[in-house]
């Protein structure tokens, strides 16, 4: 088997990450506790667990870009690198660490042919050894110093600090499956706890109804727990289910119905049950808040493309700036989450071939703020 194409190498000297923000992943340095450092790791392990459940793990998304397994191999990798060097920095006085290549490393090893199933524990135990090294280091020991062979110099708490923001940045560069592994992992709690339509949900898809004819063939894009959907039959609409989350498309397969594992920034859209026939509409109830936010005008680009001229649209994202990790309901496993304002997504909807008819506003019974968006394919 050919090895594939190796991604640029990363030059970049990261230590500006210490005195700095990353405009990237958001991490401070500044704001790092010590004392929960080994449960940080811990945490993020986890995480990386959950990603490698995503479908695609070992897919590369670009030619130069590792794939979510590749990553973890890499972070598997520098928990056990920075374990070697702070049990150095605590046993000699300030040691010269051995030169370490990763570029070199992922292909040497092959990371390209390494199992999720195998890579995911490895991690944990990984990370597990450097947490323990950390919870263990004496409050007198944290200055004690170490260099890299550039020349670097670190003590025990900068260096704990730059390897954090490492693993939270490669994090950060697969938070598209970690958000599908949280989910995957939650998704009978997640079914079960989301079975109840609230009449605000029903008025909406009662609107959505009217405005296509009966019977006409509905996309839905993250059917989750299947609750929507059903609610949209039961208005005499044709719904195709689909999720990127494999364990919520098997659950709804259990129940009789049929469902697509589908990711629509990637997977082809037509419709298997009308091969070449677009669609009437498309339902995206609280799922595109999870497309990075360079990606949704493609998404929905090509969501026009699969929908008839006419056709409607009907989506629901949260209402805020930024993007940001949550751990909040019934899924307790990191998600991450992109916020939009009305102006700009009515903007991403126009030039993806959508005519906005209305963006409403609405405050859920946890608080939480959201826009509606409803459209017609030009």
């Amino acid at each position: 088997m050919s090895t594939p194409p190796a991604p640029e190498p990363d030059t970049k000297d990261w230590t500006w990450v210490l005195m700095r923000p990353c405009t990237d992943c958001g991490f401070v340095a500044a704001d790092v506790d010590r004392a929960a450092l080994g449960s940080a790791v811990r945490a993020n392990a986890e995480a990386f667990a959950l990603a490698l459940r995503a479908p695609g793990a070992t897919r590369r998304p670009s030619a130069g870009t590792w794939s979510v397994a590749e990553y973890s191999c890499h972070v598997r990798d520098v928990h056990r690198v920075f374990e070697g060097r702070v049990r150095s920095m605590l046993e000699t006085d300030a040691p010269v660490f051995p030169n370490w290549d990763q570029d070199e490393t992922a292909l040497a090893e092959r990371y390209d042919l390494q199992e999720p199933a195998v890579v995911g524990p490895e991690l944990v135990a990984a990370a597990e050894g450097i947490a323990a090294a950390y919870d263990a280091v004496p409050d007198d020991a944290w200055e004690r110093r170490g260099l890299r062979s550039n020349g670097s110099a670190f003590t025990v708490d900068t260096l704990a600090r730059y390897h954090l923001h490492d693993v939270v940045h490669h994090l950060w560069d697969v938070r598209d499956a970690v958000t599908v592994g949280a989910y995957d992992a939650a998704a009978l709690d997640y079914r079960d706890a989301t079975q109840v339509m609230p009449d605000s949900g029903r008025r909406v898809i009662r609107a959505f109804a009217d405005s296509l004819r009966a019977g006409a063939r509905v996309l839905e894009i993250g059917s989750g727990g299947g609750r929507d959907a059903r609610a949209l039959e039961d208005v005499g609409l044709s719904v195709r289910r689909t999720d990127v989350t494999p364990r919520f498309v098997s659950l709804l397969r259990d129940t009789g119905v049929d469902a697509d594992v589908l990711d629509p920034l990637t997977d082809d859209l037509d419709d298997p049950a009308r091969p070449g026939q677009p669609y009437d509409g498309v339902w995206a109830g609280a799922s595109l808040l999870h497309v990075a936010r360079a990606d949704l005008p493609v998404v929905l680009t090509r969501l026009a493309a699969a929908t008839r001229a006419g056709g409607a649209l009907r989506m629901s994202v949260k209402e805020g700036d930024g993007e940001g990790w949550s751990t909040h309901g019934v899924v307790r496993a990191p998600r991450m989450f992109v916020y939009w304002r009305e102006q700009p997504l009515r903007s991403v909807l126009d030039a993806a071939g959508w005519l906005v008819e209305d963006v409403h506003r609405a405050v859920s019974d946890s608080g939480e703020h959201w826009l509606g968006a409803t459209a017609r394919r030009r």
